[in-house]
């Protein structure tokens, strides 16, 4: 069993393979995976009981390779969907060495994989969770597109300070509500741990009073000094927008680039829709 290390704990990563030299192990090892509790930080911004939001985590592994019984290399796009309400995410780079150690490892076949990924990340994420592979054959199906929106870079601001500040979130109150989708590729934040920096195109849909364009920009360019996880961030963009901002419906989206072979787009959103996000890869992923 994979060890779950509570997050409220200042030592809690102290047994995470982040920022630690690391053999990486190529036979089959599920205890390589590292669970973190999301209730922490989820309480550190406010939420607590009923969630605010639905949503799922999407992550796409593009390293993802074995053996088959005579021996030969396989390989394969594996995507992996958590649903937000699961009780905890997976640090990334546990994933990785957690993937690696199939490098080696002889699978009677593609759905032999997909049942001790679905098996063994549920139990990371303490949750269901899809698996899906693409094989070799259909690579070409891929599709690349940027998330659609009204963009915020185009904006002529000046910034001074990096740093999270939520009084530049305001709305226009009285003008009429709208209906919007805005879009910005400036969002930066770093690993919580390493530091390390995570590059990612953020999508914003809401109904409501218009929210002042030029400081939600100045407010995600904030995070460019701030350290957190991918899901923690969004859910941070997400909870301050509801809370500043009043809107009736909202989403938000994050495509973040990929580390190790990983890519993880975190969705919230507090309305339904009849699809879920598109996992589309963007040209930086």
């Amino acid at each position: 069993m994979n060890p779950k290390i509570n997050m409220t704990d200042s030592s809690s990563t102290d047994f995470s393979p982040l920022g630690k030299t690391t053999i990486y192990k190529t036979e089959y090892d599920p205890s390589l995976l590292f669970s973190i509790p999301r209730q922490g930080k989820r309480e550190e911004i406010g939420i607590t009981g009923t969630l605010p939001f639905f949503g799922v985590d999407i992550w796409n592994a593009y390293e993802v390779s074995w053996l088959n019984l005579r021996g030969k290399p396989q390989i394969a796009i594996a995507t992996v969907t958590v649903p937000a309400n699961s009780p905890f995410i997976i640090e990334s780079k546990s994933f990785k060495l957690y993937l690696n150690s199939f490098n080696q490892t002889k699978l009677a076949g593609i759905d032999a994989l997909r049942s001790l990924l679905q098996a063994d990340l549920s139990a990371g994420f303490g949750v269901a969770v899809q698996v899906t592979l693409m094989q070799q054959q259909d690579f070409s199906s891929l599709k690349i597109g940027e998330l659609e929106g009204l963009l915020l870079d185009r904006l002529d601001i000046e910034v001074t300070e990096y740093k999270l500040d939520t009084s530049l979130l305001q709305i226009q109150a009285d003008e009429a509500p709208v209906e919007e989708t805005l879009v910005s590729h400036l969002l930066k934040s770093n690993c919580l741990v390493t530091g390390q920096p995570d590059w990612a195109s953020v999508q914003i849909q809401y109904v409501g009073s218009p929210i002042v364009q030029e400081g939600l920009l100045q407010y995600l360019i904030g995070f460019r000094q701030h350290n957190e996880f991918h899901e923690q961030c969004v859910e941070r963009i997400f909870v301050d927008i509801l809370r500043t901002c009043q809107p009736q419906k909202l989403a938000v989206y994050a495509r973040y680039t990929r580390r190790g072979g990983l890519d993880i787009n975190p969705w919230r959103s507090n309305f339904t829709t009849q699809q879920g996000p598109s996992n589309a890869r963007n040209s930086r992923q």
